[in-house]
């Protein structure tokens, strides 16, 4: 049996959920009313979503349930696990057990699940897409900081190479990568050789030295300076164009693609020019607006690139889970259209 993780794991906010705080308030009441008419029926609650998924969440939701139910102790509890495909409909979680005890954390469970699976699912339709090559998480920015444990946990289960902030990488104690930022290179008055070498000056050798070779929109160029400058220290070079710009390079080629940020056409231009000087190790990566059906695109084109780091889109979209009540005290009831889906994958939760 698959190990799962420990509440201790968690920053769950024990004392603040099991008050309701972040519970719909109709959880909440309907729990106060259950007390207060000593009606606390024991119930069979069934957790499903309506889409094929990477399931992630369930060790975050178990925790959840043990820490803050009134009673963790009286549940039972049945699960699948991290990292399981599910298919639309499939039960995932099935909790047994007085409804009091654990109504008022319905909104926080499935929440928990519905973000994990979302970011989980999204990254492994990027690594499929990927066809092998890394892929890197690094969409931290476009969300809130408290969210980034939870997140690169689910990155992880997704299949992703690595991701950008400590945080990130908290649940396994993996390294933070990143290469250089734009705001190095401005710093230095817009020279992204200068940047780059202040980089290699004082960050750790055994950090790769990646330059970011889009800031003056002439990547051929800016590729070629720090190849000659670096020869064999140079991991690789990133490209970045903005979706609104088209590279020098990729000028006298327009006509035929869209020729406006990290296009095909920029990636076999930098590449070739690289290998023309022999410079056949340095490695590619490509940032900026991909997303899972543009790098199918790429890989289709065999364009040539070494390593994906995506960003917002891994954010896009949702799965959502829905908890239903399907038995009370040992006989079917459930709400028209819902019903008891036996599932012979869930496993006990010691």
């Amino acid at each position: 049996m698959k190990q799962r993780l420990s509440a201790a794991k968690f920053n769950i906010p024990i004392a603040e959920i099991k008050r309701g705080y972040y519970s719909d308030s109709y959880f909440v009441r309907t729990k106060s009313i259950l007390e207060k008419d000593n009606h606390n029926p024991s119930v069979l609650m069934q957790v499903f979503q309506r889409q094929h998924a990477v399931l992630c969440g369930i060790d975050h939701a178990v925790a959840i349930l043990q820490t803050c139910a009134d009673n963790p102790a009286g549940l039972k509890i049945r699960a699948l696990n991290d990292g399981d495909r599910v298919e639309p409909w499939e039960t995932v979680l099935t909790i047994e057990g007085h409804l009091a005890s654990f109504v008022h954390l319905e909104t926080v469970y499935l929440g928990v699940l519905s973000r994990q699976t979302k970011i989980a699912t999204n990254v492994d339709k990027v690594v499929k897409a990927a066809a092998g090559k890394p892929v890197l998480f690094f969409p931290s920015r476009f969300d809130h900081y408290a969210v980034q444990s939870e997140d690169g946990y689910a990155a992880k289960i997704g299949g992703v190479f690595g991701v950008s902030t400590p945080a990130n990488a908290s649940y396994w104690n993996g390294p933070a990568l990143g290469t250089i930022p734009h705001a190095l290179i401005a710093a230095y008055s817009g020279n992204t050789l200068s940047a780059t070498e202040a980089f290699d000056r004082y960050i750790d050798p055994a950090v790769n030295r990646v330059a970011l070779v889009d800031f003056e929109n002439d990547c051929v160029r800016t590729a070629l300076e720090t190849a000659r400058k670096f020869g064999s220290r140079l991991y690789g070079v990133r490209l970045d164009t903005a979706d609104t710009l088209v590279d020098v390079s990729v000028l006298p080629h327009m006509g035929s693609f869209k020729p406006t940020g990290v296009c095909s056409c920029l990636v076999r231009n930098v590449r070739r020019a690289l290998d023309d000087e022999g410079f056949t190790h340095i490695k590619i990566m490509v940032s900026g607006g991909f997303t899972a059906e543009k790098i199918l695109a790429f890989e289709a084109e065999k364009t040539p690139v070494d390593v994906y780091a995506v960003g917002s889109s891994l954010f896009n979209d949702n799965v959502n889970f829905t908890a239903d009540i399907v038995s009370v005290e040992g006989s079917p009831c459930a709400k028209v259209g819902r019903r008891y889906l036996e599932n012979s994958r869930l496993q006990a939760v010691e």
